[in-house]
């Protein structure tokens, strides 16, 4: 355990150096700051909310745009919604966590950012500065993730999940008096968006879904492999850790102190391919590894809803695909080349819907397609919104940029 300790220590000063601090600053911390940093080092869960937020901080001190953070008060619950956001007996408001980036331009339209499951509204860090160049930017932690409140899950079913998830994002928007907005969501957040915008679609301008779970229905022909492995022993295994609620969270919380290690291995892994060779440096690679271990060895809230949403194999319980014919607000998707989401999803919904829509493939990367290529990605976004732009120069007929693929 003493190799483990000296491993979290060295960790925490790097952390330190990275930001600007050192052991040796002329600020010394005050005493409660004293207090409390070994017992976090020693704990077997080493993090908390005011972690998580720190180290958003931390992270967030890469972008060169100013930005304002705030907890959003959404009340205890909507009115009317039989949905519970927290144990049935407590009134305790709730709070979304949100960063927002004022435009270099006067009045710029304004993106609300979603981020997928598993991550939170960091995970754009390298997004934010281009895009507040032509958007003012409002990215949140969705309720149970990230730096938001984590209250206990208590949904029993895929319509109360997405309740839980579209409610909880629409007192957020009257919280902060939105309207006429474009919504950005990636993978699970897409499938937030897209629900969303079906049920509220007078507030959005333009839906954007980056690489979207949700649109593949458990009838889809690739769903044979699925079903076959569900017969082996391995395959019922993996199908009951599945619907008993097993979350990969759990590992990471499990692990304890051994768990920033293997969020680094995956963090190196993950984010060293997939790239158009902009790898992240040292100092983003410790930030951003500091960051997701602690959103993800928090409390388990939200992502609780994994058996809900999906069946095992990541088969929407509640297709996208069904809903294709009722779409009111115009539409672009956009994907990685080598993303594991599988495109035609979208081009099946396109056929039914009855509004604009694009699909556009970014090449050179995955399913994080704004880390692997933050370039290509802000130009499929930029071309996404073009009426919205430069509404009085054509840009309806402006070309999709050289460097994207149409499907």
């Amino acid at each position: 355990m003493s190799r483990v300790l000296a491993r979290r220590i060295k960790m925490a000063e790097e952390i330190r150096r990275v930001a600007g601090e050192t052991p040796s600053s002329s600020s010394s911390p005050s005493v409660s700051q004293s207090r409390w940093a070994w017992p976090s080092v020693l704990r077997w869960i080493p993090t908390s909310t005011e972690r998580i937020i720190a180290a958003e901080k931390r992270l967030l001190s890469l972008v060169k745009t100013g930005y304002v953070q705030e907890q959003v008060n959404i009340g205890s619950g909507p009115p009317g919604s039989k949905i519970s956001w927290f144990r049935s007996t407590s009134k305790e408001p709730r709070f979304i966590n949100t960063v927002t980036f004022d435009s270099k331009e006067s009045n710029s339209p304004t993106l609300v950012m979603v981020h997928g499951y598993g991550a939170s509204q960091g995970f754009f860090y390298r997004n934010f500065d281009v895009l507040a160049d032509r958007f003012r930017i409002v990215a949140i932690d969705q309720l149970g993730w990230g730096g938001s409140s984590r209250p206990d899950f208590t949904c029993k079913s895929t319509e109360e999940t997405e309740e839980w998830f579209i409610d909880s994002l629409e007192e957020w928007r009257k919280a902060k008096n939105l309207s006429n907005f474009v919504l950005l969501g990636h993978s699970f957040g897409g499938y937030v968006a897209a629900k969303y915008a079906l049920k509220h679609p007078e507030h959005i301008q333009h839906l954007i879904l980056v690489s979207p779970v949700g649109f593949t229905p458990e009838t889809d022909q690739s769903s044979e492999r699925v079903t076959k492995f569900r017969a082996t022993w391995k395959g019922m295994i993996f199908n009951h850790l599945w619907e008993s609620g097993f979350t990969p969270q759990k590992i990471i919380r499990g692990l304890g102190p051994w768990g920033p290690d293997l969020v680094r291995r995956y963090t190196s892994a993950r984010f060293g391919s997939h790239s158009t060779g902009d790898v992240l440096s040292e100092e983003e690679s410790t930030l951003f590894t500091d960051y997701i271990y602690h959103t993800l060895a928090a409390k388990a809230s939200g992502e609780l809803c994994l058996k809900y949403i999906f069946s095992f194999g990541a088969f929407a319980r509640k297709p996208l695909l069904q809903s294709a014919s009722l779409w009111k607000a115009p539409t672009t998707f956009i994907y990685g080349y080598h993303d594991w989401m599988n495109y035609q999803g979208a081009q099946q919904a396109r056929e039914d819907m009855k509004v604009p829509c694009d699909i556009i493939r970014v090449p050179q990367a995955g399913h994080f397609v704004f880390i692997d290529n933050p370039s290509g990605f802000h130009s499929a976004v930029f071309h996404a919104c073009r009426r919205i732009l430069s509404p009085d120069n054509n840009s309806e007929n402006l070309p999709l940029p050289e460097s994207l693929l149409s499907a």
